[in-house]
């Protein structure tokens, strides 16, 4: 990458890249430790400071008592255990804007120096209407639990998550362009089945993601904390007592989780699947690396997954199944770019 012409661009996008799972990473405690909630108001520029002396925590802490959350869960909050979940949200509101920094800053100095073609600059637009999303998604969530009820709408909280895996698709792909420009190999038909098998996996991981964030939104990892059975049942009765029926599987906490678990099952399939067609191709070094990698970070996930749940989502454990969710995202991602790239 030494004498790439973009090479400063590329420094850029994958810093973005990096900063932008950190803000995932983040928000996966920030939801954990129930901290989402903890302010009330959305200052962009006032929120940027935090509070310096106990007078001045009073005030956020004033206004978090008018919250519902206080009123019906942490009515017996004290300052200090106040100050522990507003920590958290405020660290993970700082690094959104810091990211926002980032992104613009560089921008608009690249944009100066002529650094962007047509193409390019076109794809930048694309990643700050993304950014841009992705922040207001942010304020349509937690605006959702300051309402009647303390609680994050999983719907919400699943489209604020995707929406940053997606910022971060995007701009991971937009890097690994620069780094392998476009060189349109010839293709076999076998090569060309590879590629569409590689997107239906993919798809597959984006579908256990959304599923991941209506888990995490519905609290459904903290029911039936066995395996592989459920309780004593693979199909417990619990899972279709919700009318009409299709709510037992977006919304029915016991349904959301079987499908969870099962797309699990299917997610290690495939991507075994497309493994071990690739074992039978002639690959280059970066795509046999891509998908060598993208085999055990899935293994590594499932077997996490299992601990996550024996364990009844633990802090921790939550947030490395969510980061590991985020290498598997990643991995495929490369696999599927060095399809279509050379080496």
């Amino acid at each position: 990458m030494k004498n790439n012409p973009h090479r400063s661009i590329i420094i850029w996008l994958f810093a973005g890249c990096f900063l932008i799972y950190a803000m995932v990473v983040l928000g996966g405690i920030t939801r954990l430790t129930h901290s989402g909630l903890s302010m009330v108001e959305w200052n962009m520029i006032i929120g940027s400071m935090p509070p310096m002396s106990e007078a001045d925590w009073q005030v956020p802490f004033e206004k978090y008592k008018q919250s519902p959350e206080y009123q019906v869960i942490n009515n017996q909050f004290t300052l200090e255990e106040f100050k522990s979940i507003y920590w958290w949200e405020f660290i993970h509101r700082m690094l959104g804007r810091t990211i926002g920094v980032v992104f613009l800053i560089p921008f608009f100095y690249f944009l100066i120096k002529k650094k962007f073609d047509r193409t390019l600059l076109k794809k930048m637009f694309v990643l700050l209407l993304l950014g841009a999303l992705q922040g207001v998604l942010g304020w349509y969530m937690v605006k959702s639990g300051l309402q009647k009820e303390p609680h994050v709408s999983h719907y919400r909280l699943a489209a604020h998550l995707i929406s940053a895996f997606t910022v971060f698709g995007f701009t991971f792909w937009y890097a690994l362009d620069l780094v392998h420009p476009t060189i349109v190999k010839n293709y076999s038909a076998e090569n060309k089945k590879i590629k569409r098998w590689a997107w239906i996996m993919f798809g597959v991981i984006v579908l256990q993601i959304i599923y991941g964030a209506f888990v995490a939104g519905l609290k459904a990892g903290l029911f039936y904390n066995t395996f592989p059975k459920m309780g004593l049942q693979f199909f417990p009765d619990t899972i279709l007592q919700a009318e009409p029926f299709w709510k037992n599987f977006f919304e029915n906490p016991v349904g959301v989780q079987f499908v969870h678990r099962y797309l699990a099952y299917f997610v290690v399939i495939i991507v075994l699947f497309v493994w071990e067609k690739t074992r039978k191709l002639e690959l280059t070094i970066l795509q046999r690396k891509a998908s060598n990698f993208m085999l055990a970070v899935v293994c590594a996930q499932f077997l996490l997954g299992i601990i996550t749940l024996l364990y009844s989502v633990p802090v921790t454990m939550g947030v490395l199944h969510q980061t590991v969710a985020f290498f598997l995202f990643a991995a495929s991602l490369i696999f599927i770019h060095s399809l279509k790239k050379t080496a």
